[in-house]
């Protein structure tokens, strides 16, 4: 078994694919003619948008993220993580967190996309 998704569920899915590829430089792999369903490159795992309307269609209930109560996030990592946080803010993101060095020596940062998910930016561990 491998993770082949993680799925975020939004109101515009085209403005949302519009800005990860923007804000991180992902290619866009697929986008529903419906404008319901799209798809970015992002290496082993896809990141995947569903509109809230079409999740609604198949009869279950939406909720906006709450970056400030979060529950879950992306981690996205890359050598540059300032350059990276800059970018993303550059494109609509909102900082929540600078760049950090943590204890284990990997550098994180966080900021929030449009729709409200948490993203964390950082290099690898170890």
């Amino acid at each position: 078994m491998k993770l082949g998704y993680t799925i975020f569920y939004v109101h515009d899915v085209k403005k949302s694919l519009a800005f990860y590829q923007a804000a991180f430089g992902f290619e866009c792999r697929f986008l529903h003619e419906s404008g319901d369903w799209g798809e970015l490159e992002t290496g082993a795992t896809t990141l995947a948008f569903c509109s809230h309307a079409l999740l609604q269609q198949m009869g279950k209930r939406t909720q906006t993220p709450d970056p400030l109560a979060a529950c879950s996030e992306i981690a996205l990592v890359t050598e540059d993580v300032a350059a990276a946080v800059e970018r993303a803010c550059q494109a609509g993101a909102t900082l929540r967190q600078s760049p950090e060095e943590m204890p284990w020596g990997q550098i994180t940062a966080y900021v929030s996309d449009p729709d409200g998910f948490l993203v964390e930016i950082c290099t690898a561990v170890g």
